[in-house]
Protein backbone atom coordinates (compact mmCIF):
# COMPACT_ATOMS: atom_id res chain seq x y z
CA UNK A 1 0.00 0.00 0.00
CA UNK A 2 3.13 1.95 0.15
CA UNK A 3 2.95 2.69 -3.39
CA UNK A 4 2.54 6.29 -4.79
CA UNK A 5 0.63 7.64 -7.96
CA UNK A 6 2.32 9.72 -10.69
CA UNK A 7 0.72 12.83 -9.74
CA UNK A 8 2.71 11.95 -6.34
CA UNK A 9 -0.90 11.09 -3.86
CA UNK A 10 -1.03 7.98 -1.88
CA UNK A 11 -3.52 5.46 -2.87
CA UNK A 12 -6.04 7.13 -0.43
CA UNK A 13 -6.88 9.82 -2.60
CA UNK A 14 -7.78 7.89 -5.66
CA UNK A 15 -10.56 4.86 -4.90
CA UNK A 16 -12.22 2.49 -7.48
CA UNK A 17 -15.92 3.40 -7.32
CA UNK A 18 -19.11 1.26 -9.13
CA UNK A 19 -19.96 3.20 -11.82
CA UNK A 20 -24.37 3.03 -11.86
CA UNK A 21 -24.92 2.81 -15.89
CA UNK A 22 -27.87 3.45 -15.62
CA UNK A 23 -28.85 0.55 -13.26
CA UNK A 24 -30.94 1.02 -9.64
CA UNK A 25 -30.71 -1.05 -6.93
CA UNK A 26 -32.32 -3.66 -7.97
CA UNK A 27 -30.29 -3.65 -11.38
CA UNK A 28 -33.24 -2.74 -13.37
CA UNK A 29 -32.28 0.39 -16.31
CA UNK A 30 -33.55 3.74 -14.56
CA UNK A 31 -31.96 5.68 -17.01
CA UNK A 32 -30.91 4.30 -20.85
CA UNK A 33 -28.51 5.15 -23.29
CA UNK A 34 -25.93 4.61 -20.21
CA UNK A 35 -22.60 2.04 -20.10
CA UNK A 36 -19.39 0.60 -20.60
CA UNK A 37 -16.69 3.56 -20.90
CA UNK A 38 -13.18 3.62 -19.81
CA UNK A 39 -12.27 2.74 -16.36
CA UNK A 40 -12.06 5.20 -13.83
CA UNK A 41 -10.79 6.04 -10.41
CA UNK A 42 -12.35 8.57 -8.08
CA UNK A 43 -10.50 11.53 -7.36
CA UNK A 44 -11.74 12.53 -3.86
CA UNK A 45 -12.42 16.26 -3.76
CA UNK A 46 -12.02 18.10 0.08
CA UNK A 47 -13.04 21.50 1.36
CA UNK A 48 -10.10 23.94 1.87
CA UNK A 49 -9.53 23.86 5.33
CA UNK A 50 -9.90 26.96 7.16
CA UNK A 51 -7.04 29.33 8.10
CA UNK A 52 -4.27 26.97 6.65
CA UNK A 53 -2.76 28.21 3.50
CA UNK A 54 -1.83 26.03 0.69
CA UNK A 55 0.26 26.20 -2.80
CA UNK A 56 -0.82 24.41 -5.97
CA UNK A 57 1.67 21.70 -7.18
CA UNK A 58 0.18 20.54 -10.13
CA UNK A 59 -3.26 20.83 -11.79
CA UNK A 60 -5.08 17.74 -13.15
CA UNK A 61 -7.42 16.46 -15.83
CA UNK A 62 -10.21 14.79 -14.07
CA UNK A 63 -12.47 12.11 -15.50
CA UNK A 64 -15.23 12.93 -13.63
CA UNK A 65 -16.42 16.13 -14.13
CA UNK A 66 -15.74 18.69 -16.32
CA UNK A 67 -12.98 21.16 -14.59
CA UNK A 68 -9.63 20.92 -13.44
CA UNK A 69 -8.93 19.73 -10.57
CA UNK A 70 -5.66 21.40 -8.48
CA UNK A 71 -3.38 19.19 -6.39
CA UNK A 72 -2.93 21.38 -3.27
CA UNK A 73 0.01 21.17 -0.80
CA UNK A 74 0.15 22.12 3.17
CA UNK A 75 2.69 23.22 5.36
CA UNK A 76 2.09 20.18 6.86
CA UNK A 77 2.75 18.01 4.22
CA UNK A 78 -0.48 16.72 3.33
CA UNK A 79 -2.11 16.84 0.07
CA UNK A 80 -5.97 17.34 -1.55
CA UNK A 81 -7.76 17.86 -4.17
CA UNK A 82 -9.89 21.06 -5.06
CA UNK A 83 -11.78 22.50 -7.90
CA UNK A 84 -9.07 24.74 -10.03
CA UNK A 85 -10.47 28.56 -10.89
CA UNK A 86 -9.53 29.94 -13.95
CA UNK A 87 -6.15 32.11 -13.69
CA UNK A 88 -4.29 29.70 -11.33
CA UNK A 89 -0.74 28.45 -12.02
CA UNK A 90 1.70 26.32 -10.46
CA UNK A 91 2.56 28.04 -7.31
CA UNK A 92 -0.29 29.80 -6.38
CA UNK A 93 -1.19 30.11 -2.55
CA UNK A 94 -4.33 29.71 -1.58
CA UNK A 95 -6.15 30.49 1.62
CA UNK A 96 -9.77 29.58 3.17
CA UNK A 97 -10.46 32.23 5.94
CA UNK A 98 -12.94 35.14 6.97
CA UNK A 99 -10.11 37.59 6.68
CA UNK A 100 -8.83 36.40 3.48
CA UNK A 101 -7.54 38.78 0.44
CA UNK A 102 -9.92 38.85 -2.34
CA UNK A 103 -8.11 37.22 -4.33
CA UNK A 104 -9.01 34.12 -7.44
CA UNK A 105 -8.98 30.87 -5.41
CA UNK A 106 -9.53 32.21 -2.18
CA UNK A 107 -12.75 31.00 -0.04
CA UNK A 108 -14.65 33.13 2.24
CA UNK A 109 -18.53 33.42 3.80
CA UNK A 110 -20.45 35.50 1.31
CA UNK A 111 -21.06 38.36 3.97
CA UNK A 112 -17.56 39.29 3.58
CA UNK A 113 -17.24 39.34 -0.54
CA UNK A 114 -18.20 42.67 -1.91
CA UNK A 115 -20.99 43.45 -4.53
CA UNK A 116 -20.68 42.56 -8.01
CA UNK A 117 -17.69 39.45 -7.41
CA UNK A 118 -17.65 36.31 -9.30
CA UNK A 119 -17.82 33.40 -7.57
CA UNK A 120 -18.25 29.51 -7.52
CA UNK A 121 -18.41 26.32 -5.29
CA UNK A 122 -21.55 27.53 -3.60
CA UNK A 123 -22.84 26.33 -0.67
CA UNK A 124 -26.65 25.80 -0.18
CA UNK A 125 -26.51 25.17 3.50
CA UNK A 126 -24.06 26.83 5.63
CA UNK A 127 -20.84 24.27 6.75
CA UNK A 128 -22.16 21.42 4.36
CA UNK A 129 -19.92 22.17 1.31
CA UNK A 130 -20.09 23.78 -1.72
CA UNK A 131 -22.80 22.18 -4.12
CA UNK A 132 -23.42 24.64 -6.53
CA UNK A 133 -21.36 26.16 -9.75
CA UNK A 134 -19.07 23.80 -10.11
CA UNK A 135 -18.81 22.96 -13.59
CA UNK A 136 -16.31 24.15 -16.72
CA UNK A 137 -16.51 27.61 -17.25
CA UNK A 138 -19.41 28.48 -14.59
CA UNK A 139 -19.48 30.94 -12.50
CA UNK A 140 -22.16 33.34 -10.04
CA UNK A 141 -22.39 36.99 -9.25
CA UNK A 142 -22.86 38.07 -5.87
CA UNK A 143 -26.05 40.84 -6.69
CA UNK A 144 -27.09 42.05 -3.32
CA UNK A 145 -27.25 41.66 0.36
CA UNK A 146 -29.91 42.67 2.99
CA UNK A 147 -30.46 41.43 6.71
CA UNK A 148 -28.86 37.79 6.85
CA UNK A 149 -29.49 37.31 3.46
CA UNK A 150 -27.24 37.08 0.14
CA UNK A 151 -28.57 37.28 -3.75
CA UNK A 152 -26.71 35.50 -6.24
CA UNK A 153 -27.39 35.21 -9.97
CA UNK A 154 -26.61 31.97 -10.83
CA UNK A 155 -25.25 30.54 -14.65
CA UNK A 156 -28.92 29.97 -15.56
CA UNK A 157 -29.82 33.36 -15.18
CA UNK A 158 -31.60 32.30 -11.93
CA UNK A 159 -31.40 34.71 -9.28
CA UNK A 160 -31.99 33.13 -5.61
CA UNK A 161 -31.13 33.67 -2.03
CA UNK A 162 -28.64 32.39 0.18
CA UNK A 163 -27.37 32.64 4.00
CA UNK A 164 -25.02 35.24 4.68
CA UNK A 165 -23.35 32.22 6.57
CA UNK A 166 -22.71 30.34 3.25
CA UNK A 167 -18.84 30.14 1.94
CA UNK A 168 -18.22 30.60 -1.91
CA UNK A 169 -14.81 30.27 -3.58
CA UNK A 170 -13.78 33.76 -5.35
CA UNK A 171 -13.40 33.57 -9.64
CA UNK A 172 -14.56 31.11 -12.11
CA UNK A 173 -14.53 27.91 -12.96
CA UNK A 174 -11.49 26.58 -15.07
CA UNK A 175 -11.47 24.70 -18.22
CA UNK A 176 -13.78 27.87 -19.86
CA UNK A 177 -13.99 26.28 -23.68
CA UNK A 178 -15.20 23.11 -22.38
CA UNK A 179 -18.44 23.18 -24.14
CA UNK A 180 -16.90 24.04 -27.48
CA UNK A 181 -15.51 20.57 -27.29
CA UNK A 182 -16.37 18.41 -30.01
CA UNK A 183 -16.43 14.60 -29.78
CA UNK A 184 -15.81 13.90 -33.54
CA UNK A 185 -16.93 10.45 -33.84
CA UNK A 186 -19.20 7.57 -32.18
CA UNK A 187 -16.30 5.69 -30.58
CA UNK A 188 -15.26 9.31 -28.59
CA UNK A 189 -19.09 8.85 -26.92
CA UNK A 190 -18.44 5.04 -26.04
CA UNK A 191 -15.70 5.81 -24.26
CA UNK A 192 -17.31 8.15 -21.79
CA UNK A 193 -19.73 5.54 -21.43
CA UNK A 194 -22.71 7.15 -23.38
CA UNK A 195 -24.36 4.29 -25.67
CA UNK A 196 -26.53 5.06 -28.89
CA UNK A 197 -29.93 6.99 -28.71
CA UNK A 198 -32.56 6.36 -31.58
CA UNK A 199 -34.87 8.75 -32.58
CA UNK A 200 -38.73 7.58 -31.24
CA UNK A 201 -40.15 8.06 -34.93
CA UNK A 202 -37.41 5.72 -36.56
CA UNK A 203 -38.98 3.10 -34.60
CA UNK A 204 -41.43 0.42 -34.55
CA UNK A 205 -44.80 1.39 -33.32
CA UNK A 206 -44.67 -1.61 -30.48
CA UNK A 207 -41.27 0.29 -29.46
CA UNK A 208 -42.33 4.03 -28.98
CA UNK A 209 -45.40 6.24 -29.27
CA UNK A 210 -43.66 7.98 -31.89
CA UNK A 211 -43.31 5.09 -34.39
CA UNK A 212 -44.39 3.29 -37.22
CA UNK A 213 -45.91 4.89 -40.36
CA UNK A 214 -44.75 5.21 -43.85
CA UNK A 215 -41.56 7.21 -44.94
CA UNK A 216 -40.86 10.39 -42.36
CA UNK A 217 -44.03 10.74 -40.70
CA UNK A 218 -45.00 13.11 -37.88
CA UNK A 219 -45.37 11.99 -34.75
CA UNK A 220 -49.12 11.84 -34.91
CA UNK A 221 -49.62 13.64 -31.32
CA UNK A 222 -50.38 17.24 -30.47
CA UNK A 223 -47.08 16.74 -28.09
CA UNK A 224 -44.00 14.94 -27.73
CA UNK A 225 -43.97 12.06 -25.25
CA UNK A 226 -41.58 9.61 -23.74
CA UNK A 227 -41.40 5.70 -24.57
CA UNK A 228 -44.30 5.52 -21.65
CA UNK A 229 -46.46 7.85 -23.32
CA UNK A 230 -45.56 10.56 -20.64
CA UNK A 231 -45.31 14.75 -21.87
CA UNK A 232 -41.47 15.45 -22.81
CA UNK A 233 -39.29 18.24 -24.35
CA UNK A 234 -39.69 20.97 -22.86
CA UNK A 235 -42.34 19.55 -20.30
CA UNK A 236 -41.22 20.93 -16.90
CA UNK A 237 -40.87 18.17 -14.27
CA UNK A 238 -39.97 20.24 -11.08
CA UNK A 239 -41.94 19.72 -8.38
CA UNK A 240 -44.77 21.99 -7.98
CA UNK A 241 -44.23 22.78 -4.42
CA UNK A 242 -40.57 22.74 -3.27
CA UNK A 243 -38.89 24.13 0.10
CA UNK A 244 -36.83 25.96 -1.79
CA UNK A 245 -39.22 27.97 -3.96
CA UNK A 246 -38.90 30.56 -1.07
CA UNK A 247 -35.48 31.45 -1.91
CA UNK A 248 -35.95 32.00 -5.60
CA UNK A 249 -36.90 35.43 -6.81
CA UNK A 250 -36.43 34.58 -10.38
CA UNK A 251 -36.28 31.36 -12.57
Amino acid sequence: MNKKWKSGFSQSNHSSFHRKKGRNNRGKITSRHRGGGHPRLYRKLERLPLNREGIVQTMEYDPNRSAKIAQIVYNDGSKKYHICPSGWSLGTRTLASSQAPLKTGNRLPLKKIPLGTQVYNIELVPGKGGQLVRSAGTTAILMAKFGSWVTLRLPSNEVRLFSQDCWATLGQVSNIDHFQKSLKKAGRARWLGRRPRVRGSAKNPVDHPHGGGEGCTPIGKSHPVSPWGKPTLGKRTRRTKKYSDAFILRR
